[in-house]
């Protein structure tokens, strides 16, 4: 279970990555692409962005480290609660498959969360 999770938090953090760098560095340039995106003010996609560069952190180095692993278990847990945002924010351009990716995705952190917390902590 241990290494399934690893590997699950390193997919998850190249996800979220890209995402956050696409959203605090390339707005610009994907946001006419994207009409979701007129959704949201700039500075919030850029909150949200950075948040997630943040979390991705969270899902590596504390585990890697060996320490304060209760951030990793946070990071995934604030990505997952991310995901029903940006569901919200599809939902009203009825976006059906980005909603499912935010989904998808959403319940993937959830489950590394519930993974970090109780079926393989990391000690």
């Amino acid at each position: 279970m241990n290494i399934f999770l690893w590997i699950l938090q390193g997919l998850a953090a190249l996800v979220y990555g890209a995402s956050g760098i696409m959203k605090v560095f390339l707005f610009e340039k994907i946001s006419h692409d994207v009409l979701s995106f007129g959704a949201l003010p700039r500075a919030v996609w850029t909150a949200l962005g950075l948040l997630e560069l943040v979390c991705v952190v969270g899902l590596i180095v504390p585990g890697a480290l060996r320490a304060m692993p209760s951030l990793t278990i946070a990071a995934a847990a604030i990505l997952a609660g991310e995901s029903l945002v940006f569901i919200w924010v599809h939902a009203q351009y009825r976006e059906t498959g980005t909603i499912v990716m935010c989904a998808v995705l959403g319940l993937l952190m959830a489950f590394i969360a519930y993974g970090r917390l109780v079926l393989q902590p990391i000690s």
